[in-house]
């Protein structure tokens, strides 16, 4: 999404089978999970030009790693370029790798070994907050172990875990997602029941900001604000029972799909943008900045064989 030069909303879709992490390296380079694949896309844009005569930014899928059915949940890169995701099938944080489908990196102590499971996963390792460069915070539904253990523990039962120490900093969440480090302090969303807040790691407790009317989850920061994604949960699957459901009917409200836009300085919902169409959910986002109206080349046209970028200012010589 981004802006006209007219001042309309621009709004640019591309198909990616069902995508998940997002991750921003600057603002030319783009990581985005998908369901058996990490993608990198690139902006071939120099300073100054546009394609199609608006467009500021056009990322290019470049490179592709196969991962497999892994569950890729959120998506970061660290000080040293190097993409770190989420592996909720495996329940742990790995690499990508041209050698293998993923190299592991760390699990957290409620996890006794390194193995998958048939389908779904043990605790819904999802979250993954980066801070000075470096793999920091962790969220989980559950620090279950066994097959789906997660499923029976949403309400309540979710922790944020120290990476370094592997202690649990807080619990009693509920299904909580997208942890960030940001102003000295540990944002997330408590998706179970709505709310977008943070963590006194003093008092190991969460403390909420704003009830947002759906599924909370996907946050980023622009300088006072955060952005924050809003999903309809899915009526009688893992998002019924939960504490957002009885919250949107006290309130007579119901859950929308789109984006909410909080002011850090007075806790308050300044601004949203709602997705009227048969889409039910958003994962996450990130902000671009200085970027103000970008487009990608998607798979599922022409467009991507038909845009070629070169260096032509190479000099041949004999071979």
């Amino acid at each position: 999404m981004g802006l006209k030069a007219n001042g309309n909303l621009s709004v640019y879709e591309r198909t990616f089978q069902r995508c998940l992490g997002l991750a921003a390296h600057g603002v030319d380079t783009l990581y985005v999970s998908s369901r058996y694949q990490v993608w990198r896309l690139d902006n071939d844009l120099a300073a100054g030009q546009l394609a199609d005569g608006e467009y500021d930014r056009q990322y290019i899928p470049r490179k592709v790693y196969t991962t497999g059915s892994l569950g890729i949940h959120d998506v970061a890169v660290d000080g040293n370029g190097r993409v770190i995701f989420v592996n909720t099938r495996f329940g742990m944080l790995a690499t990508v790798s041209d050698e293998y489908n993923f190299v592991p990196l760390w699990r957290p102590p409620h996890l006794a070994k390194l193995a998958p499971t048939d389908s779904g996963d043990r605790c819904h390792l999802n979250g993954l907050a980066m801070r000075d460069g470096r793999p920091a915070y962790v969220t989980s539904v559950s620090q279950t172990d066994d097959f789906d253990g997660w499923r029976e523990a949403r309400n309540g039962g979710g922790v944020v875990i120290d990476v370094q120490s592997g202690d649990v900093v807080a619990g009693g969440l509920s299904m909580p997602h997208s942890p960030r480090w940001y102003r000295d302090r540990l944002w997330l969303t408590n998706s179970g029941t709505g709310h977008f807040g943070y963590i006194d790691l003093k008092r190991g407790c969460f403390e909420p900001v704003i009830f947002g009317p759906g599924f909370l989850r996907g946050l980023c920061f622009f300088g006072d604000y955060a952005i924050i994604g809003s999903s309809k949960p899915r009526e009688g699957d893992i998002y019924s029972g939960l504490g957002l459901e009885e919250e949107l009917q006290r309130r007579n409200s119901r859950a929308r799909l789109g984006l909410f836009v909080v002011d850090l300085r007075s806790g308050e919902i300044v601004h949203w943008l709602f997705v009227e169409s048969d889409l039910r959910e958003i994962y996450d986002v990130v902000a671009l900045h200085g970027v103000r109206q970008p487009k990608a080349l998607g798979l599922l046209t022409d467009e991507i064989e038909k845009t070629l970028v070169y260096n032509s200012t190479i000099q041949l010589g004999a071979l």
